[in-house]
Formats: C-alpha cells, structure tokens, sequence
C-alpha cells in the first residue's frame, strides 16, 4: 500500500486530494488512484464530469471532483455552503438535491408527517456546525427546508 493510499485513509481523501492533485494537470486516472472508487458520477452538459466520493459521517464539507472535458482534473469545492442552500426549491427531485449539495450525512423518514428528511452537517459560521435540512414528500419532492443546532449526545 503507498503512501499516499495510507494517508488517504488516515485523514480523508479530500486533503490528501487536495494538497496532492494539480488542477489541469493531473489526470482524472491519478484521481481515482488517489481517492479509488466515487459513490456517484454525474455529467455535466459541456463534458465535464464531477465525482462525489465518501466521506466520514462527521463532516462538515462535501467536495466533489470536478474533471474537464480533457479528462483532467480542475479542482473540488465545497458545496455545503448558504449560496448552494439557497438553491434548494419546492419540487425538486432527490437527484436534483444529491447533484446540489451531495450525500446527506443522516436521512430520516417521519411516518407520521409522511415526510423523508434529508440532513447535511455544515460550519454554521466558521466555528460550530449546524444541519441543514430538506424536506421531501413521499414522491421525492422537496416540500421545503430548515435548519437545526448540532447537539452532542446528550447534550
């Protein structure tokens, strides 16, 4: 095992990637040696291609892979951020939402309010993390959204 697979492992794929990949220089071949297999790929209509990679429960960012339609690398950046929330809207689709904001970090149904929430840990203002939540109907629609204090257990 390298290296760079080791630490890859230790502190997470997003720095490792993100302090060893060159933006239009390495190959998205490079990327999946670094970070191996993405949970998600979706294209983007002018070729590009973002990856969403896992990630550990606790954290607070998601970043994608973004790779060019030269098959290079351009660079991750973080999606959970309040311009991205600001894009969640009544109607949209899961799919809608995964490619917005990425993998939730908890989901939740609530039979009684016949509701599935989706749940993202962010920084809430650089210093504590909060969740911000869509609300989806039994089809997979967004009903709305909102947001809630990241309590320890227990606390």
């Amino acid at each position: 095992m390298s290296i760079l697979v080791t630490l890859a492992a230790l502190f997470g794929c997003d720095h490792v990637a993100q302090t060893e990949l060159k933006a239009g220089e390495s190959t998205a071949d490079d990327v999946r040696r670094l970070m191996g297999k993405p949970d998600m790929v979706w294209a983007e209509n002018d070729g590009r291609e973002l990856s969403d990679y896992p990630r550990a429960p606790a954290g607070v960012a998601t970043h994608p892979v973004e790779i060019g339609p030269d098959r290079k690398y351009r660079g991750m950046r973080n999606l959970l951020v309040d311009e991205r929330f600001r894009q969640v809207n009544a109607g949209m689709t899961r799919d809608d939402i995964y490619q917005l904001l990425g993998r939730p970090t908890e989901k939740a149904r609530f039979p009684l309010k016949n509701e599935e929430v989706w749940s993202w840990r962010h920084q809430a203002d650089g210093q504590t993390s909060a969740f911000f939540n869509v609300h989806l109907d039994p089809e997979g629609r967004v009903t709305g959204t909102s947001r809630s204090p990241d309590t320890p257990m227990g606390g």
